[in-house]
């Protein structure tokens, strides 16, 4: 292990837990009601026709045609993305990929698969889904309609990702039962929430899952987007109302397929404590991954990520 020792943060990006502390911290005591809202959302989206519009992407690449795609979400908004399909073989697989609170700029190439139909949706508000008056600003993006609970835009945006299967489907009917997901951060907790409530998401993959243990979350000393909601929390005081219903880790205890999980022992923009309580909640069929840090460079960074990305494409395989 290489966690870093010098960093320029104020705080203890470890909050002063090892391995077996975090495999110890358990998901947050849910709200009631938790399963009746995002059942009613899941069949809300479930009825949205997602009329994909397919154009050649400006972006190329030798071994995958690159599509720009944009599809519609729940409350007509549009979802733009790209669609990548492998140059050779059949299309037997699908996948649909997450991203940070970044946003995405382009398809990552680098996921080890073949004969997959990649979808990369850009959530509502970011990037190729930039939608005014939502910011693109993750500090801000985060507080988008937070004091109204059925509002949120976390909750949009999982649905954008329920209607990512649903176009897969749309345009690959044989893909039905056969497509997973796989986030990271932003991706990776909103991939939470989506999962457990999607049937035809048949396995996922998890990295470094943001919003779990919202009760957490809101303690712990962090950079990003979870500084915001703390900052808006210490101003009005009423925002765990709504981040109860949108926890990944209470989520994610709903999850019964197979997931591979990867979380950091050192975080500054999203605390371990609350990677780890989504990973542990996870009933089964699960593989933890350790990684030394997330959200930040370290020595070994490379190669572990080369490890973790060989580990996805086993994952991924099709069979």
């Amino acid at each position: 292990m290489s966690i870093p020792k010098t960093h320029p943060f104020a705080f203890d990006p470890t909050y002063g837990m090892l391995l077996e502390d975090l495999l110890a911290v358990e998901p947050p005591e849910e709200p009631d009601g938790f399963d009746v809202f995002w059942q009613a959302r899941y069949r809300k989206a479930l009825d949205v026709d997602p009329r994909p519009a397919l154009s050649q992407s400006e972006i190329s690449h030798p071994d995958w045609h690159v599509l720009d795609i944009v599809y519609l979400s729940t409350g007509e908004f549009r979802i733009g993305g790209w669609l990548i399909l492998p140059r050779e073989g059949q299309v037997r697989r699908g996948l649909v990929v997450g991203h940070g609170y970044g946003g995405r700029d382009r398809p990552d190439f680098d996921l080890p698969l073949k004969e997959t139909a990649i979808l990369f949706p850009c959530c509502r508000g970011l990037s190729l889904s930039a939608h005014p008056p939502i910011s693109q600003n993750p500090s801000w993006h985060v507080l988008h309609d937070i004091d109204k609970p059925k509002d949120y835009i976390i909750g949009g945006c999982v649905e954008d990702i329920w209607l990512a299967v649903s176009t897969l489907t749309a345009l690959y009917p044989w893909l039905e039962g056969r497509i997973g997901y796989s986030g990271i951060s932003f991706g990776g907790g909103v991939g939470a929430m989506a999962i457990a409530y999607d049937p035809r998401i048949d396995r996922g993959h998890l990295a470094l899952p943001s919003f779990g243990h919202q009760p957490l979350r809101l303690k712990l000393p962090t950079v990003g987007s979870a500084q915001s909601v703390q900052e808006y929390q210490a101003d009005h005081g009423n925002v765990l109302e709504t981040l109860r219903f949108y926890d990944a880790a209470t989520a994610a205890q709903r999850i019964e397929v197979p997931m591979l999980t990867a979380v950091a022992l050192f975080d500054p923009s999203v605390a371990p404590p609350c990677q780890f309580a989504v990973a542990n909640a996870i009933p089964k069929f699960n593989e933890i991954f350790i990684l030394d840090a997330g959200h930040f460079d370290y020595p070994g960074s490379a190669e572990q990520e080369a490890v973790l990305r060989d580990k996805i494409g086993q994952f991924f395989r099709v069979p």
